[in-house]
């Protein structure tokens, strides 16, 4: 059941029905959505991809373009709808790391300076008050990339997705079109090192 309010994160790999969850989650969540495209449209295999995104999608949908400085968006797209999409992280990030303004830096430098936005990010999200929903690829569960640049992407795009799940509410995994709600089920450590369960053992 989706929820009202909060942030959501939802991961899966290429056509693994992420997306398609992802919207039918938002769709039950509001009556007027807002989508937060990502995409720069550089070629026509992309144009596809969008259009088919949009054929999808029906009126109850607002689109906001963001490909960069999305946190500036998210006021906007708050204020006009009840439940948002953001489409997706591994294409906003591959903006900000390869696009027009790309981050500059080592690939360490590069992951904070992603981290910082992500933060911003996240901030900005909650601060709608809506129920937000974001996905992304999970990228680290195929090979090894063969060349310096890709690794750079796998390994931050890995951080980044580490980084909103820690900050979502509810985190879902998509595989061949079913969704797992894996931050439920996920292992937590106790707190045996808190001020408080120490006070408790001693006395």
């Amino acid at each position: 059941m989706a929820t009202k309010g909060g942030i959501v994160l939802v991961l899966g790999g290429a056509r693994s029905g992420k997306s398609e969850f992802a919207e039918q989650y938002v769709l039950h969540a509001g009556a007027v959505c807002g989508y937060i495209a990502t995409a720069e449209i550089l070629d026509e295999e992309m144009r596809e991809r969008v259009r088919l995104h949009q054929a999808r999608r029906g009126r109850r949908w607002i689109t906001f373009e963001a490909p960069y400085d999305a946190e500036r968006v998210l006021p906007d797209a708050g204020a006009r709808t009840d439940a948002i999409l953001f489409d997706d992280i591994t294409l906003y990030l591959s903006n900000l790391l390869y696009g027009k303004a790309a981050l500059q830096g080592s690939t360490t430098e590069k992951a904070a300076q992603v981290a910082r936005r992500l933060g911003a990010l996240v901030d900005a999200a909650r601060r709608t008050g809506r129920t937000v929903v974001f996905v992304s690829n999970d990228v680290g569960a195929g090979i090894v990339p063969d060349n310096a640049m890709a690794r750079e992407y796998r390994d931050i795009a890995g951080w980044a997705n580490q980084q909103l799940g820690q900050a979502a509410d509810r985190v879902f995994y998509v595989l061949a079109g079913q969704a797992v709600d894996i931050k439920q089920l996920a292992f937590h450590f106790p707190d045996t090192g808190s001020p408080r369960r120490s006070r408790e053992r001693n006395g």
